[in-house]
């Protein structure tokens, strides 16, 4: 790298520190510009003694002494393996350390009891969990994940027309939920109750990357959030179980049934509050869950790549079609969505600077065996709707969703095979996996606001 490039790759680094101090807002820009001024100094002294530009840029952010905090946030934002090496090793029991995780705790609590709060509500207008199954099973997650929304915006310090975004958006899927007259037995309500989530789980996408979300590095980042947070829910889950049980045999015991408390309040309000706990926890303790990414990743891919080729050999072996009934269509399309997460997740957790190998072999087995199964289940599809059987609500919905998984998988097959032999670098299968996010969005928005209307309610 010639000097010149070394200065412009630094003032580079300069423009993006500065952009993320901006975002605090108890700082005023005279406040950032002496804080620069500041910064620009310790780094030409670094210079001066021998370090690298980037090394010196690195080492003189980690002095920052009274901004450790915002230089430990802004590092884990913005940085690679040598970012976390050198900025991340601050004292984390520093007094601005400690009030922020004070905040983020209340900010937790108060989100959290808003969420346990919001799904009591509709029993103030006759809406009973036991008996109005309907409205809950397509409403459940405007429940809480609004709430896990809002602490993520408020500890992103979103600005206003980012929060009136969010507020749109919820807003619409809650008309979603509710503006068609679908019965119990609807199938519409069923693709509702499916697809509601995954639409709204992306409208928490925003709010995690708040203004970066031009960003892929920022996207990628609420790839590894959606991998962990799902990981603490799921010990959450386990633990309200643990205690539930312990509740009911406990004061069984002494002749009380507390069955109705506890299917009624404990378990609903803990679901919707564990989601914002979560959330919190993932963000609180990023360093716990970062090693376990690579655990199982490299856990479960070999295990999954083994089971999907056994299923190809045995479909070729029996010559046995793919049974397209609405269960079996959300199994196949389950398994997809899961070996895609081990993709996306194993992303997140690689290091970009390590090289080819094995276990990237493995990967490129399973989303070649993942995309041959895709391709079965399409011609099954294609092949009902073409027949006697026609068009119905859930074929139509699992056609949309295996097109989408399959240009997803083989475009990451091609990556992953140029990768392997050195033509692409790692950050193209990072920049189009990030990128092909809002398209599982949008399509989940087509399901949940078009599907009751064109297939009348069905």
């Amino acid at each position: 790298m010639t000097a010149r490039e070394g200065q412009e790759e630094l003032e580079a680094q300069f423009e993006q520190w500065r952009r993320y101090v901006l975002r605090r807002r108890e700082l005023q820009p005279s406040d950032v510009d002496e804080l620069e001024d500041h910064l620009r100094g310790s780094v030409d002294e670094l210079i001066a003694a021998g370090l690298s530009p980037d090394e010196a840029f690195l080492v003189a952010v980690k002095r920052m002494g009274s901004l450790d905090e915002l230089s430990r946030e802004f590092a884990r934002e913005h940085s690679e393996r040598l970012w976390k090496q050198l900025v991340l090793t601050g004292d984390p029991d520093s007094p601005a350390a400690d009030t922020r995780s004070r905040r983020d705790m209340w900010a937790m609590v108060l989100c959290g009891a808003g969420a346990a709060v919001s799904i009591k509500v509709p029993e103030l207008f006759g809406l009973r969990l036991a008996d109005d199954g309907a409205f809950y099973a397509r409403n459940f997650t405007l429940f809480a994940l609004p709430w896990l929304a809002v602490f993520l915006a408020w500890r992103r310090q979103a600005r206003r027309p980012l929060i009136g975004t969010l507020v749109a958006l919820f807003g619409l899927g809650a008309v979603a939920a509710n503006a068609y007259p679908l019965a119990e037995e609807s199938k519409s309500l069923v693709l509702t109750s499916i697809h509601l989530p995954i639409a709204l789980w992306l409208v928490v996408g925003l709010a995690y990357v708040a203004d970066d979300w031009r960003s892929s590095r920022r996207r990628m980042d609420f790839i590894r959030f959606t991998g962990e947070w799902f990981i603490y829910f799921i010990l959450i889950a386990l633990g309200g179980g643990v205690l539930s049980l312990f509740l009911f045999h406990t004061f069984n015991a002494i002749g009380i049934i507390p069955q109705e408390f506890i299917s009624q309040w404990l378990l609903p309000c803990g679901a919707v509050a564990g989601a914002v706990v979560a959330g919190w926890l993932v963000e609180a303790k990023q360093s716990v869950v970062e090693n376990i990414a690579p655990v199982l990743t490299r856990l479960f891919t070999p295990l999954f790549t083994a089971a999907l080729l056994a299923f190809l050999v045995a479909v070729v072996w029996t010559s046995h079609g793919i049974n397209v009934e609405r269960e079996a269509l959300i199994l196949f399309d389950l398994l997809l969505v899961v070996v895609l997460g081990l993709l996306l997740y194993s992303i997140s957790a690689r290091d970009p600077l390590a090289p080819t190998g094995l276990f990237d072999k493995l990967q490129l087995a399973l989303v070649v065996s993942a995309l041959a199964i895709d391709v079965l289940v399409l011609l099954a599809i294609t092949g009902r709707i073409t027949d006697e059987y026609g068009t119905t609500p859930n074929r139509a919905a699992a056609l949309g969703e295996n097109v989408i998984l399959l240009a997803n998988l083989a475009y990451s097959a091609w990556l992953l095979l140029r990768f392997i032999r050195r033509r692409t670098p790692f950050a193209a299968l990072e920049r189009w996996q990030t990128a092909y996010l809002p398209v599982y969005a949008v399509w989940a928005w087509i399901v949940v606001l078009l599907f009751p209307p064109l297939f009348s309610y069905v």
